[in-house]
């Protein structure tokens, strides 16, 4: 396990960050990517199995370089936790600005897309071939909130963009899966007011539960330590009682 390679993307905080210490703890090698090379380093904690590479996952070039980087210092991918994403802005589609909408897209999508392709590169040509995508999507990839129509679209998306590299990658021993998490204790949540009253279908505001993000993390770990034969397609993690099975 000492030896096998995991690059984290949005790993300067939240879900990115409590997974990226998770993998290290783990005996994984991790880089972690992120526009923030500040944030990046405070994840690493002078860990020697992390390598800090600052990265906007909506820039190939920069995407590019994150993998060469990778493979100049550790040779091959094993597992890519495609995590980087924004919420957009809270309006519904018939206000949305199209700059928002696209802004949202490029990160969420577009640059899911450029690390899932970076990875594919590297896992089909190594030796052995092969490794594991997670996409970390959302329960918004199921049931939307309010006001949130770019990052709804977005997940819904990465659903199908999870199935084609899972389909893709079958020739060459790659798996992909998604993982779709629920009020996790982090900063959007802090944003989206989820422990203050979140904004509810029918427009009123309700105080929902959360949980800790080291559950999230572990449960990542779980996905990313599977034997190559073996892969989780979709996995749905949320806060118990949270109003999700009957939104809307």
């Amino acid at each position: 396990m000492s030896k096998r390679i995991a690059v984290v993307t949005g790993a300067g905080s939240g879900i990115g960050r409590a997974v990226a210490r998770t993998m290290l703890e783990a005996g994984y090698r991790v880089a972690l990517a992120g526009r923030r090379e500040d944030a990046l380093a405070e994840t690493a904690e002078g860990s020697p199995h992390a390598l800090v590479v600052p990265t906007d996952v909506t820039r190939e070039a920069e995407v590019d370089a994150l993998f060469d980087r990778v493979l100049r210092a550790w040779g091959r991918v094993d597992v890519l936790f495609n995590n980087a994403g924004a919420f957009g802005p809270a309006v519904s589609a018939a206000d949305i600005a199209l700059d928002d909408w696209e802004r949202t897209l490029a990160v969420n999508i577009t640059g899911a897309l450029l690390c899932a392709r970076g990875a594919m590169r590297v896992m089909r040509a190594q030796t052995p071939q092969g490794g594991r995508i997670i996409n970390n999507g959302s329960i918004s990839a199921q049931s939307p909130r309010p006001l949130s129509v770019a990052y709804a679209v977005s997940k819904h998306a990465l659903t199908g963009l999870t199935r084609s590299i899972d389909l893709d990658g079958r020739p060459h021993r790659i798996s992909c899966g998604q993982i779709d998490i629920g009020n996790t204790r982090t900063e959007i949540m802090d944003e989206l007011g989820v422990g203050s009253g979140a904004l509810q279908a029918d427009g009123t505001r309700k105080v929902e539960p959360t949980f800790d993000v080291e559950a999230a993390a572990r449960t990542v770990l779980l996905m990313a330590d599977l034997p190559a034969e073996a892969t989780i397609g979709a996995l749905t993690i949320t806060a118990s009682g949270m109003p999700f099975g009957g939104r809307g």
